[in-house]
């Protein structure tokens, strides 16, 4: 998991230790050998305080901007496209003439239908450690660092992309799983979540 953090997120890691590290320190470690602290050295306490804690918020907050950033975009179905074509009058015989009528087609760009296996999708959704960051009742899974399946129902191309490419909390996994397994679980879980 460490292997697949960001360097934003490598970054936010460092400083939370760095502020952890000092508040432990100042609050377990100083006090026992200099009973006084900080008395003198308030103002150099709380800069100190003030500035891990920016040093902190601003990392969290780079973190969220990148996250978003790494999000997907996708593109919603456009509307239906009408082409006309219409032929010229033709002249079949002396002295007659014959028009054919307008031809028109219609299109529409839908979403991509689910390619994969819904059931080999559950198995590899349990044995992924999907289960572990979210929740899908179908799955029996109650995770809490990733969204709530359930509630977000996502449609087959956003799993697919979320899995191959991760964002915000989640690695990617393309990687780690083969494109069949990846749409085998997006089959699974955009057909069961908030069933």
């Amino acid at each position: 998991m460490l292997l697949a953090l960001t360097g934003y997120e490598i970054g936010l890691l460092v400083v939370a230790a760095l502020f952890i590290a000092f508040a432990l320190i100042v609050a377990l470690v100083i006090p026992r050998s200099r009973p006084e602290f900080p008395a003198r050295r308030l103002g150099i306490f709380l800069a100190i305080c003030i500035g891990l804690f920016a040093a902190q918020m601003t990392a969290v907050l780079l973190l969220a901007e990148v996250g978003e950033a790494d999000e997907p975009v996708h593109e919603e179905a456009s509307p239906t496209e009408t082409t006309s074509t219409e032929t010229a009058p033709t002249e079949t015989a002396p002295g007659t003439t014959e028009t054919t009528g307008t031809t028109e087609t219609t299109g529409t760009t839908e979403t991509t239908e689910a390619q994969g296996d819904p059931v080999a999708g559950k198995a590899v959704f349990t044995s992924a450690g999907c289960v572990s960051c979210h929740t899908l009742a179908d799955a029996g899974s109650t995770g809490t660092v990733g969204p709530h399946l359930d509630a977000v129902k996502p449609a087959y191309d956003k799993v697919v992309a979320q899995v191959t490419t991760g964002g915000g909390a989640m690695p990617p996994f393309k990687d780690t799983l083969t494109e069949q397994q990846i749409q085998d679980v997006a089959a699974y879980v955009s057909s069961v979540a908030g069933s």
